[in-house]
């Protein structure tokens, strides 16, 4: 028996295409608008059909969908001149085109900043990865909103992490609304190390900040004036908090040392894939 050889390599692949819609109704994808560009160049729904190999039929059969479910028109006919007229797309149709070719050109980007590992299930997946996020926060996590508390200006967002740990932001009403936050979407965390304090022996103490992150110290780096220190915690979340090197004395911080992180919830800035 001969068992023939699979081309390729096996690797999984993400592929991914963008349509519009208009309630239930499909506008249309990469095919239709470029028949719309293609009216546009010819100025001649015909020719835009012989371009793309299709018969008339089917070219105005599509285009006459499109500007149906569109709320302007998307094409205009000029009577008259050479050739006894034309069709041009509308300044709506010629906008439309225009904004899905932007838009598109976005999702295939991040497509392929998809593809180029996140079905690669021997490593993490890292959305921040993924989106090549560069910020000077040191502390970046990805979670998920599990409670949005509204208030006359101020809202209070709880965020879960992948090991369970909660974190609470207080950020304005208007920013939950922007952002679009509610319940199960996920979110990106930001807190600068330096608005990370750290502390030991709190077991019974009560303290004002909001977020108390119990691990030990995973790593520390001194510097001239300050140090750098890495809590990691059991379910392996690391906190990185800057810290100087009078406190490290002081807290006996080494690692292994069992320590608390505290960020007050102001301190807590969300963001959003866009």
């Amino acid at each position: 028996m001969v068992t023939k050889k699979r081309k390729g390599s096996g690797r999984l692949d993400i592929r991914g295409s963008i349509w519009l819609s208009v309630d239930e109704d499909s506008v249309g994808g990469h095919g239709r608008m470029a028949l719309l560009r293609a009216v546009e160049q010819h100025g001649s729904i015909t020719q835009a059909a012989k371009a793309f190999g299709m018969s008339y039929k089917a070219a105005w059969d599509a285009i006459h969908k499109m500007n149906a479910l569109s709320r302007t028109p998307l094409i205009e006919r000029a009577v008259g001149g050479k050739g006894g007229g034309s069709t041009r797309l509308t300044a709506h149709g010629r906008l439309l085109v225009e904004r899905y070719e932007k838009v598109d050109a976005i999702h295939q980007r991040f497509v392929s900043l998809l593809d180029e590992g996140a079905m690669d299930l021997d490593e993490d997946f890292s959305l921040l990865k993924v989106l090549n996020m560069k910020t000077s926060a040191r502390n970046q996590w990805v979670g998920k909103v599990s409670a949005v508390r509204s208030g006359a200006v101020n809202d209070e967002v709880e965020v879960t992490l992948p090991g369970g740990q909660r974190l609470a932001a207080i950020i304005t009403h208007e920013s939950t609304q922007t952002l679009g936050l509610k319940t199960e979407l996920s979110v990106i965390v930001l807190v600068k190390a330096s608005s990370v304090l750290l502390a030991t022996e709190l077991d019974g103490v009560r303290v004002s900040a909001r977020n108390r992150i119990d691990g030990t110290v995973h790593a520390l780096t001194p510097g001239a004036v300050n140090a750098e220190v890495t809590v990691r915690t059991r379910d392996g979340l690391d906190v990185v908090a800057i810290v100087t090197q009078g406190a490290v004395a002081s807290l006996a911080l080494a690692p292994g040392v069992a320590v608390t992180a505290l960020v007050k919830a102001s301190d807590v800035i969300l963001a959003v894939a866009s």
